[in-house]
Order: structure tokens, then sequence, then C-alpha cells
């Protein structure tokens, strides 16, 4: 297993086309002898009919096809799929070097929600989390990431409306790929860039980082404590990053990007529900443009941890609204396939 963050996908095979932008692959056609016009052919079959090899492109001349079929697309394999009683799939992708990720598709009544992976494994081992419990490997490629979305849409024949980087992986440790598979999902795949989520555990100076690329996406911050002892309990990283200049980070996103922040909340049974830690996560949040995504707690293995009873549930989220606090319940769909928040371990069974 890989100890680097920037351990990158080690092939002797070619770059792979998915990823790339009309223009690139209309020189990249053009590269190969054949006219400009087979450049928008291809990327028409790459990203709206979800071509898993150039073989599969009828348009292209027979002998031209069989001559670059060998050329990787970009495109992952099925390892497992398996599926929740509220229709939420969970999808194990065997990458092209045999690594295994998780994504997510969950379906709603007017919408398609992708939730994906930026890294094989998570080097940020969160106390509550089943990813960080089976270490890093390493990076997805941008490509890599695009994949995941156009797996779902092909498998659920339904255009995705909403996709969010809260699968396997911590994002910003990721940013270069991660910014590259956003500005490919929305320029390419036509997702906007308003649908996009880019969550993160909170990494020094990457939340500055990343506001320099002046995105519309959205970003969600994983707080999952009201204090800082506390949040060095559950995510060990927090040690070096002090709970005070994570939120002065975000306040200076909110000032140069103009996104509000939204910040997630884990709610563990007797450790971060009580009424105390809703007054001191207030206070945090006093004068913020932000919104607060309680989620109840989803069971792993490894540790005992409990969902907190819905009057608990209740009370917190009643104390914030007291003090105007914009805050949601986010009850995570796919519990019963392992596929919800905090429960991606790139196996078949738990």
């Amino acid at each position: 297993m890989g100890t680097s963050l920037d351990r990158s996908i080690k092939t002797n095979q070619p770059e792979p086309l998915l990823g790339k932008s009309l223009s690139e692959l209309t020189i990249w056609v053009q590269q190969q002898g054949q006219p400009a016009y087979r450049g928008k052919q291809l990327y028409q079959w790459i990203y709206q009919k979800g071509a898993r090899s150039l073989l599969d492109i009828s348009v292209f001349p027979k002998q031209w096809r069989e001559a670059i079929g060998a050329r990787p697309l970009g495109r992952s394999s099925l390892h497992y799929l398996s599926t929740a009683p509220d229709r939420t799939r969970k999808y194990l992708l065997r990458l092209a070097d045999g690594l295994i990720i998780e994504t997510v598709g969950i379906p709603t009544a007017k919408r398609l929600t992708v939730c994906v992976s930026s890294q094989v494994g998570c080097p940020m081992a969160c106390d509550f989390c089943a990813t960080g419990k089976g270490g890093f490997t390493r990076n997805l490629q941008s490509h890599e990431i695009v994949d995941q979305v156009l797996t779902v849409q092909e498998d659920f024949q339904q255009r995705v409306s909403n996709v969010v980087f809260m699968g396997m992986g911590e994002p910003l440790l990721n940013i270069k790929e991660v910014v590259a598979a956003v500005k490919c999902l929305n320029e390419d795949v036509g997702i906007g860039q308003r649908s996009l989520t880019i969550s993160t555990v909170g990494i020094p100076g990457k939340i500055r980082q990343l506001a320099q690329y002046k995105l519309q996406a959205t970003l969600a911050v994983s707080l999952h404590a009201s204090n800082q002892k506390l949040r060095e309990q559950l995510i060990p990283s927090a040690n070096r990053y002090s709970l005070g200049s994570l939120l002065e980070e975000c306040r200076e996103y909110v000032s140069k990007t103009g996104r509000r922040v939204s910040f997630e909340y884990i709610l563990l049974a007797g450790v971060n529900d009580l009424p105390e830690n809703a007054h001191q996560l207030a206070k945090h949040l006093r004068g913020f443009q932000t919104h607060v995504n309680l989620i109840p707690y989803n069971p792993i293995d490894e540790v005992d941890y409990q969902r907190p009873d819905k009057q608990r549930i209740k009370a917190f989220t009643e104390i914030l609204q007291e003090k105007h606090i914009a805050v949601s319940v986010r009850y995570s769909r796919g519990l019963e396939a392992d596929a919800a928040c905090g429960q991606l371990r790139a196996s078949q069974t738990r």
C-alpha cells in the first residue's frame, strides 16, 4: 500500500481520452490523420453516448477503428453492484490498475445524484468512517472521477443532475484532479457547477487554494464537532488544524467566492449531540453565510457509536434554529446497501 499522497496510477498505456475537451480531442484525431470533424464525433460518443471503447464508435471507418482500438478511453469496469430498498445503488468499480473504488447513485423523484470518490481509500482516518479504516492507496485521476458519473448515468438511463464529492477520499488532497473533473463535468458532461458539491474535512491552506479557482460549486466542510478537543477525538488530523483557523479560512472562502459554505455534522449519540454542543456550534457560526446539514450517524462494524434518537436530533436542531442558524437534517440514503455517508469501503460486505 502506498503512503505518498502524490502517488498516481502507473501504467504503460497511453493517456485516456476521457476527460479531454472538444478541442483536445479534435487535435488528437487530426494527429491520427483524420479530418477535424471526427473530433466532434469522438466527443459526442464519449460524453453523450457513453462509449467504453473506440471500437464502439460505429461512425468511424472500420479500418481506423481497428487501428486505434487499443487506445483506452479511460472507463472502469463494474466489479460489484448492490441496490438498497430505496433504489440507491452502490457500485464497486475496477480501475485500469485493478484497484477498486466505490461510487453511489442516489435517485429521487426529480433528480439523480452521484456520490463520487476522489481517492482510493482515505488518509484522514476519521474515527466514525469506514473508508478511513482501510487506509490510503492513491489519488484518482480526473477521468476516473468523471467515469463514475458516466457509469451511474448509463446504468440508470437518466441524466445525472447533481454530483457530490463525498465518497472515498479527501478531495482537497487531490485538488488539481478534482478541479479538472469539476470543469469536465460542467463543460463536457453538462452538469451546472452549482449542482456540484466538494466536501472536505479541512486541510490547512487548501480551502484558500480552492477559492482561487473561483468555482461556483458548493463547498461542504465536515465539522462533526463543536470544539477543538472533541474534533481531535473524532478527526485525528484536526490536531494540526485548529477549529478557529478552519472557520477563518471558510470565512475567507465566502468573501472571495461569494458562495455559501455548508457544514456537515454527523450526530453521534452522547458524544457530540448534547445541548452544549449545539450552543457551541451556533456560537462558532454566528454571522456566517452558511447552512448546517445534521447527519444522524450511519453504523459501521469497527466502532460502537450510536445514532441519536429522534428527540435528541430534534432538540439539537431547535437550538440551532433559535440561534438563527440555517439547518436541516439529512438522513442518508442507501443504508441497507452500506452505501450511506461514512460506510464506503470498497468491499462487497461489511
